[in-house]
């Protein structure tokens, strides 16, 4: 317990490690700016989203799971779940923000409504006080593992080494202000990747990986021998064998549903964070080089996550199998090692928490003070200094400065918690408050991709209600509990309210505490979203917005170009050169001349021009500040600036009418190609129905015709000779049985097209249900000369089926064989087994099937030949029944050519096919190699 390693030693690697990061950042921005990017690549952008891993997972999960066991799971098992909504929400977030310049979360949410600089102020102040316990989170973890690595006791919290507020903690966010000040905050287009910083969070994310996976290696085999060793001493222990169940996770049965609502609240707030975190936004989105890059992290990402959280649950037993109570399990990652004698690991576990944190400071800091900067700062210097900034030629040295303080001052804010906070917390606690802060952008985020109606006043409601309720709920308990306020705000409520204790508001007793703060955050914010927007009205700019954000899938490849129609008065609103020298302000004089190359700078700028000028300053200081800028352009003399708002206002709705009637005229289209298609099978329809008429009349017609005839003979001379009387009546039954065949046949047909065919379905002899249909079509063979032979198996196996409607079938495509093979011909029948089916085929040697005509050949009505080349008799619906009564017993049927046979099989002949399932398939496996019946007529 007394193995420690030197401070300096420590400090020295973690300097080291830090340069390294430095170097490497340095590197991939000089390979950025020779055309030869290192962040376009998938597995980069999937390594980058593992900045989401913080010391939250390096260390505080281990604490978490020596307390709740599983209980650590949904913090990754959000995540993980927005991944496979991928495809409906982060691409079109993605789409969204290439399509807008978007620069960070609260610029993706001002956007949206209008452009709103109100909202995304609100949002910037949200985040930056809500992320400020993560950053202080980080911060502690990197301080209190430091201690324990060097010696200043396993369990202390705080150490302070060279002079009071001087310590671990301070250095760490010294330098990572340091970092994210030179990779971070270097170019003024935020909309612009950073593609050293996004190298060397890709780079951290692979080491913190490393680090844990080699630590649980070495805990797991290296001390305990093996997971079974490990899990059977912790099963000897009753206080760790629970920890090995989901009862801590989870609860009993009678446990009320406490520990489920945690695990609930905890899974939908991960997600959130994932989505709205501004580092997550970041690196996900504005980061983002293409689009198809989610393809990769879909599956990647969530496969990271799996790989750093194997050993969790082993770390945390053997943690407390060694150490039981004495040490802060958030310690057990760098005391595991160092108490086993690897001084080399633990401090290479340490180094691995310093990339934990090192990425989400870095990121933080960066996402955080573009907010500040471009939805804060800049509108205020807009709206109150709007002269002094006109005078300015460039701008740029001045928001970056802005962006570099805030940088510093976020840093010093987050250490300024944990100094004063955080020590009361552990670190998933602190992560959680973070988690929910964040969680309050969701609705109008989620709400704002899909639904059109959601307005400004809705989202700026929502967010400001859901963050309220989250300050009472859950930031203002943890000063309670810090000391910083009195312990009876937590107990008794403010002024001993009890219906006001910000752990059961209301009366809401016995929840956790996450799942309450996340009931009414979600209650307040969801409510007043919808409530605020369902009776507001949306201006033309929020119109346009919500337009351009829910069809943008279904947009114009130019969105921006403004249509035809465009009011005139635009022509006398702004010239190039207004236009040339307020883009020049804030990205410098070569970019506003390559943006209005060739253009005279007396020329009227137009709208076109403008939406350039806004969407190009918008990637430097966001949408809502743009609009603003372009307003102060307005020379002397032209329309005011509110004036050129409400002409920017009115080009965007009419942008968006654009659009809507872009995917309307799109939907008609389609429909009415979807009408023309109908409309030409109605006519074919029509056109076989009085084909079908025409041939069942004359079908109808001869026989009665015949019948007719002979009647009248025999009526008219009843002394006609005996044996010419027999072959009359002879001649009457035939043609009366041929009208009875025909009018079977259209009743058929109805019944089956109505489903009141009546089935008889099951297990019948197909051997015997083959050769009845082979004797009820044998005189029709002989009578036209043609050869049928039979071959059917001595045994069949019994198939599922209705054996009247299985005949039917039979003799349908017998007599079609008849019919169309001439005199002198050959017909066969062959019966054999096909799998898990019995196969049924019936092969002539007539003129055959064209390959194009057999889908068709089985539609109703359908008949070769044509009324002038001479129709073979029947109605056409034959192969139509055959084919409705074989999928009803669920065979399949078909037609191909005949096989090759001896003479006189000359012709191409067709072979038509159908399959009937056997009703016992280990019988039918056994009757495979019977040998065939063979027969010839």
């Amino acid at each position: 317990m007394e193995a420690r390693l030197d401070w300096a030693t420590v400090l020295i690697a973690a300097l080291l490690y830090l340069t390294a990061l430095f170097a490497i950042a340095h590197w991939a921005d000089r390979r950025e700016a020779a055309e030869r990017s290192v962040i376009a690549s998938p597995t980069v952008f999937a390594l980058s989203l593992g900045v989401y891993c913080t010391t939250w997972t390096f260390y505080g999960s281990v604490g978490r799971a020596a307390t709740l066991g599983i209980g650590f799971l949904p913090v990754y098992l959000g995540p993980t779940l927005l991944m496979l909504l991928a495809p409906l929400v982060l691409r079109k977030i993605l789409r969204i923000a290439k399509a807008q310049r978007i620069t960070s979360i609260a610029d993706f949410l001002a956007s949206r409504y209008g452009h709103s600089p109100l909202l995304g102020g609100l949002v910037a102040l949200t985040a930056t006080v809500g992320v400020t316990p993560y950053i202080a989170l980080q911060l502690k973890a990197v301080a209190v593992s430091f201690t324990a690595l060097t010696g200043g006791g396993l369990g202390t919290t705080t150490g302070a080494f060279l002079a009071p507020f001087l310590d671990q903690g301070f250095l760490i966010a010294a330098v990572m202000a340091l970092f994210a000040i030179v990779f971070g905050a270097r170019q003024i287009d935020a909309a612009e990747h950073h593609p050293g910083m996004v190298a060397a969070i890709a780079l951290e994310s692979l080491v913190k990986l490393v680090a844990f996976l080699a630590v649980g290696i070495f805990v797991v085999w290296g001390l305990h021998g093996g997971l079974d060793s490990l899990f059977a001493t912790a099963a000897n222990r009753p206080d760790l064998i629970r920890l090995m169940g989901s009862e801590p996770a989870l609860g009993t049965a009678g446990s009320g549903g406490g520990p489920w609502g945690a695990w609930v609240a905890t899974t939908i707030l991960s997600a959130a964070a994932m989505l709205c975190l501004p580092r997550q936004f970041q690196v996900m989105v504005i980061e983002s080089v293409e689009e198809r890059h989610l393809d990769r992290a879909v599956w990647l990402f969530p496969l990271y996550l799996l790989l750093i959280n194997l050993f969790v649950l082993p770390v945390a037993l053997s943690g407390l199998l060694t150490f039981g109570g004495e040490l802060d399990p958030d310690l057990f990652m760098v005391a595991l090692p160092l108490n086993g004698g690897a001084g080399w690991l633990a401090l290479l576990a340490f180094l691995g928490g310093l990339s934990a944190a090192a990425g989400m400071i870095v990121v933080e800091s960066v996402a955080l003070s573009t907010m500040l900067c471009n939805d804060l700062v800049v509108p205020i210097l807009l709206r109150t200094r709007p002269q002094a900034l006109a005078r300015s030629a460039d701008l740029a040295p001045l928001l970056l400065a802005v962006r570099r303080v805030a940088i510093v001052a976020i840093l010093l804010f987050g250490y300024g918690y944990f100094r004063l906070a955080g020590s009361a917390y552990a670190l998933v606690s602190i992560g959680l408050i973070s988690f929910a802060a964040v969680a309050q952008f969701a609705p109008a985020l989620i709400g704002g991709l899909y639904w059109r109606r959601g307005t400004r006043r809705g989202a700026i409601g929502g967010v400001a209600a859901g963050t309220l309720i989250w300050a009472y709920t859950l930031l203002l308990p943890s000063f309670a509990r810090s000391g910083w306020l009195p312990a009876s705000f937590i107990a008794d409520g403010p002024w001993g309210i009890a219906a006001l204790r910000p752990y059961a508001l209301f009366g809401l007793e016995s929840w956790d505490t996450l799942a309450h703060a996340l009931f009414w955050t979600a209650l307040a914010n969801i409510g007043a979203y919808v409530g605020l927007s369902l009776f507001d009205r949306q201006g033309a700019a929020e119109r346009a917005q919500a337009a351009a954000f829910v069809d943008v899938f279904h947009s114009a490849p130019d969105a921006t170009a403004p249509p035809r129609g465009t009011p005139p008065d635009w022509r006398s609103a702004a010239s190039v050169g207004d236009l040339t020298r307020m883009v020049a302000r804030f990205l410098g004089p070569q970019r506003a001349e390559r943006a209005f190359a060739g253009a005279d700078p007396d020329e009227p700028a137009g709208p076109e021009r403008l939406r350039l000028a806004e969407r190009l300053l918008a990637g430097a200081i966001g949408g809502a500040s743009a609009r603003v800028a372009l307003a102060s352009s307005v020379s002397t003399g032209a329309v005011e600036a509110a004036e050129l708002l409400r002409m920017l206002d009115e080009t965007s709705d009419v942008i968006a009418h654009s659009r809507e009637l872009e995917r309307k005229t799109a939907e008609l289209e389609r429909a009415t190609d979807a009408l023309r298609t109908a409309n030409e099978r109605l006519t074919e329809l029509d056109r076989l129905k009085d084909d079908f008429l025409s041939t069942v009349t004359h079908e109808l017609r001869t026989p009665l015709t015949s019948i007719r005839a002979l009647s009248e003979i025999l009526y008219d001379d009843p002394d006609l000779e005996s044996e010419q009387r027999q072959e009359f009546l002879a001649v009457i039954i035939k043609e009366s049985e041929r009208l009875t065949r025909l009018i079977n046949q259209v009743l058929d047909m109805a019944k089956i097209e109505a489903g009141a065919l009546d089935w008889r379905i099951e297990t019948i002899d197909a051997g015997r249900a083959l050769a009845e249909a082979v004797a009820a079509t044998e005189a029709l063979f002989r009578e036209r000369g043609i050869a049928l032979s039979v071959e059917i198996p001595d045994r069949l196996p019994p198939v599922r089926g209705d054996v009247d409607r299985v005949i039917q079938v039979v003799v349908n495509l017998l007599s079609n064989a008849a019919k169309f093979t001439p005199p002198g011909g050959r017909t066969r029948l062959k019966a054999h087994l096909d799998g898990d089916a019995l196969r049924v085929m019936v092969a002539d040697s007539g003129p055959g099937v064209a390959a194009k005509d057999r889908e068709l050949v089985f539609d109703r009505f359908r008949q070769s030949g044509s009324a002038l080349t001479g129709k073979p008799a029947g109605t056409g619906l034959g192969l139509a029944i055959a084919k409705r009564i074989v999928e009803h017993l669920g065979g399949r049927i078909g037609v191909e050519d005949a096989p090759a046979g001896p003479p006189p099989e000359s012709g191409r002949g067709a072979a038509f096919w159908f399959t009937l399932p056997l009703a016992d398939r280990a019988f039918g496996h056994d009757m495979e190699e019977q040998p065939a019946r063979h027969r010839e007529d």
